[in-house]
């Protein structure tokens, strides 16, 4: 159904038109000439207009270019008697949808009516959808220019606006989150709440209450009952960090959540019903994670029902230099110091580095550099980089042995360097799991003795906030 424009001096021709338009429930408005007709264009919007050639007060063709200054997605027919080829050519060169001929056939004039309002929504449906991209492509949203990055900025637009959840793969630094909130700002749930948590910093049982809630008496500490965080963003978005660590039984009630919107707190027998989207993000390959029965299948087809990924910042090279551009100016403006230009033998210094850390690792990079540089613009020397294929790979987190090898140095003390290897591991482990030992040791495979003996070995009783070891 569209609003359709009938332009045609002769009254009975357009009360043939408008008996046809209806229809089709389309809504017909007529005008005797090109001048009325260009008068009403520059008042209201129409989808399709259909006009005569010959008319008083102008031609069909003004009636054209007054629909091309006005709104050039509204589909323009030309319908006249006077058909020459010559006109034709002319009126389709100039951007008119079709060309008819009278006497016309109805079922014809109503089949090309439709397609050209049809033509008109998918223009002006595009426009919206660039307009959104464009806002998308500010400076505190997705940064780049690479054909990736293009085509990520419009699978948010796409399915900002569904229900569906979505999971957003990459590797640590590329920018999750940031996919996340630009998913539910762009969403219809824009106006609810938006609560981020990270399954990886937490136990199997405090993630399960924060998730779900608890009752009074639902275990030691638990002096009074507690809304989990679906409870506290029904209406609005949840965002999973690291949604392959959660355990098995933290996976069995997020997939009844999603199935059906019901759950029960931790110690409870209340079923609660909440509407709430879920989007999930892990810089793991989770398809890989359910062939190791390690992440359960169901779940992870409810989880991907619209997959995102993030390509890592070694493979965007061409968006380097934007991202510096529009980061230095960001970080000066936070750090209230002058922002400085990345000399040419700065930039090319940054584009060979393989940043296993990524745009969050690029942004630590500049802060760096703006703070402690002396000239003018950065220099070389101002990014103190030490390029590691081999922390690259390892920062995915996935990578075969046979990948591991090639990118290890030719010679090197392979007990030193299988202790280093351990001790990283052991260390990102309980980095992950807070420190809590019980969760490092179910991550690692190993049994809880066999990773108290290795805390002791490699002196880790007193780690706590542990950062993860390079090992190149």
């Amino acid at each position: 159904m569209g609003k359709v424009l009938i332009v045609d001096d002769e009254q009975g021709m357009r009360r043939i038109l408008s008996t046809n338009l209806r229809l089709d429930s389309h809504i017909p408005v007529e005008a005797p000439d090109a001048s009325a007709a260009i008068a009403l264009l520059a008042r209201e919007e129409f989808d399709v207009v259909i006009t005569d050639q010959k008319m008083p007060g102008g031609s069909g063709m003004d009636v054209l270019r007054a629909v091309q200054d006005a709104d050039s997605r509204t589909s323009v027919i030309f319908l006249t008697a006077v058909g020459t080829m010559e006109l034709a050519v002319e009126s389709m060169r100039h951007g008119a949808f079709d060309f008819l001929t009278k006497p016309f056939v109805p079922d014809v004039v109503r089949a090309t009516i439709r397609r050209a309002c049809e033509r008109t929504a998918l223009l002006r449906e595009n426009a919206v959808l660039k307009k959104t991209v464009r806002h998308l492509e500010g400076p505190d949203e997705i940064l780049g220019d690479c054909a990736a990055i293009r085509s990520l900025r419009e699978t948010i637009v796409r399915v900002a606006r569904m229900n569906t959840t979505v999971l957003i793969t990459g590797e640590t630094g590329t920018g999750k989150e940031l996919v996340a909130r630009a998913v539910f700002r762009n969403s219809t749930r824009a106006n609810g709440p938006f609560i981020p948590i990270n399954c990886a910093a937490m136990t199997e049982s405090l993630l399960e209450s924060e998730l779900f809630g608890h009752e009074k008496g639902a275990f030691t500490g638990a002096d009074k009952p507690r809304a989990g965080l679906f409870e506290t963003a029904d209406g609005g978005t949840l965002f999973l960090d690291e949604i392959a660590e959660m355990s098995p039984t933290a996976q069995a009630k997020l997939l009844r959540v999603l199935a059906n919107g019901e759950f029960q707190r931790v110690g409870s027998t209340i079923i609660r019903r909440v509407d709430v989207r879920v989007l999930a993000a892990t810089h793991r390959q989770l398809r890989a994670q359910v062939e190791k029965g390690l992440f359960r299948e169901d779940l992870y087809y409810r989880l991907a029902v619209i997959p995102i990924h993030l390509p890592p910042l070694r493979d965007r090279k061409e968006d380097i230099e934007l991202l510096c551009k529009v980061l230095s100016e960001k970080i000066a403006g936070e750090i209230k110091m002058p922002n400085r230009p990345l000399s040419h033998t700065a930039l090319r210094k940054l584009i060979s580095y393989p940043f296993p850390g990524n745009i969050r690792e690029l942004r630590n990079l500049l802060e760096r550099a703006l703070i402690l540089g002396q000239s003018s613009d950065l220099q070389p020397e101002d990014f103190p980089l030490e390029p590691s294929r081999a922390s690259a790979v390892l920062s995915s987190g996935e990578c075969t042995v046979d990948q591991l090898v090639s990118y290890l140095p030719e010679q090197l003390d392979i007990r030193d360097w299988l202790n280093r290897l351990e001790k990283g591991l052991i260390e990102r482990a309980l980095d992950t799991a807070g420190g809590v030992q019980a969760e490092a040791a179910r991550r690692l495979s190993l049994s809880r003795s066999d990773l108290g003996y290795k805390v002791s070995k490699y002196a880790l009783n007193d780690k706590t906030g542990i950062s993860k070891q390079d090992i190149s």
